[in-house]
């Protein structure tokens, strides 16, 4: 197979996208941006070794490439439109194509977005995605309009995915069943981009958690020049990480604060639309926990429910620390 039987059997998939104005099979692509919207672009890197297993299941890696994107786009209340995809693969397997494309289009399909274009190459499992969201002109949620006062809240649970990797590096040891929940949340985040929407009208701030709590809420004071206190002992998670003998303090608060891979999101919003945040979390079936409170000065205090506080070796995941 070449590299263009890949891109026309697997990747030339044509979607109903009225915006959509030339996609993939020219030398770029051409959307018309809906008129009172404002466009969103990130992009993301998964390097196999340090964000994936080679050996992950190509179902598995097709809905995390495209997830963790869709992540940085509920963070800003976006919706995700259209999405640019480069491979590089060291062959091209049929089977495995196959399998990761269908899984790729049909998480796709679920959030309403398009492939519009990208590149491929012969290379050492390298996936990156360019995603392009809207969100209703000038009210994009961003990290820089916290307020003193805020609530501090955070979707899901926290801390699955790292002690997942722990396992598979043989750092800890989990009950299979336990297991098999934290390496759905590594292998399979939840995009929250339902609820990022509704937090338009709601929140203040927010951020993808990504690369761990304490350093992706640490984004959050620097851009809004503010400080946090949070009450490590209100993070939501598993109950069985939370209450086992078997985990030292440390390791659970690493899992919890600085683990990352989370891909849920921290969000600061006004004391009184507390009942509104908790109906818009029920109107898309989606957990989120207040931890909380935004402060002056611009540090991060981490507590426990005694009051101690709470000193971290590491903040978050640093791709070259």
């Amino acid at each position: 197979m070449t590299e263009f039987d890949f891109i026309q059997q697997y990747l030339y998939r044509q979607q109903q996208d009225n915006e959509l104005v030339l996609g993939i099979g020219d030398d770029a692509a051409i959307v018309r941006p809906r008129s009172g919207y404002d466009l969103h672009f990130s992009t993301d890197m998964l390097v196999g070794g340090t964000h994936f297993f080679t050996d992950v299941a190509p179902e598995d890696l097709a809905h995390k490439v495209l997830a963790v994107n869709f992540s940085d786009m509920a963070a800003m209340g976006a919706t995700p439109r259209w999405a640019l995809l480069s491979v590089a693969l060291p062959e091209l397997k049929q089977d495995w194509l196959t399998a990761f494309c269908d899984a790729l289009f049909a998480l796709a399909r679920q959030f309403g977005v398009t492939l519009i274009g990208g590149d491929t190459t012969k290379g050492n499992w390298v996936f990156n995605v360019t995603i392009i969201g809207e969100t209703p002109r000038q009210q994009a949620l961003r990290r820089d309009a916290a307020q003193l006062g805020d609530d501090i809240w955070v979707t899901g649970l926290l801390g699955l995915a790292a002690a997942a990797l722990d396992v598979y590096l043989h750092k800890t040891s989990l009950p299979a069943a336990v297991f098999a929940q934290c390496e759905a949340k590594r292998l399979r985040p939840e995009p929250r981009v339902a609820l990022g929407k509704e937090l338009l009208s709601l929140a203040h701030a927010a951020q993808d958690i990504s690369d761990g709590l304490a350093q992706d809420i640490n984004h959050i004071l620097k851009a809004s020049n503010v400080g946090a206190t949070i009450n490590v002992d209100l993070i939501p998670s598993l109950p069985d990480l939370r209450i086992s003998d078997a985990f030292l303090p440390a390791q659970l608060y690493h899992w919890l604060l600085a683990g990352g891979d989370d891909y849920e999101l921290v969000f600061t919003a006004a004391p009184s639309q507390r009942e509104a945040i908790m109906a818009a979390a029920n109107k898309v079936n989606t957990s989120v926990t207040k931890i909380g409170t935004i402060t002056a000065g611009r540090e991060l205090q981490l507590i426990n429910h005694a009051g101690n506080v709470i000193q971290l070796q590491h903040q978050g995941f640093d791709h070259f620390g």
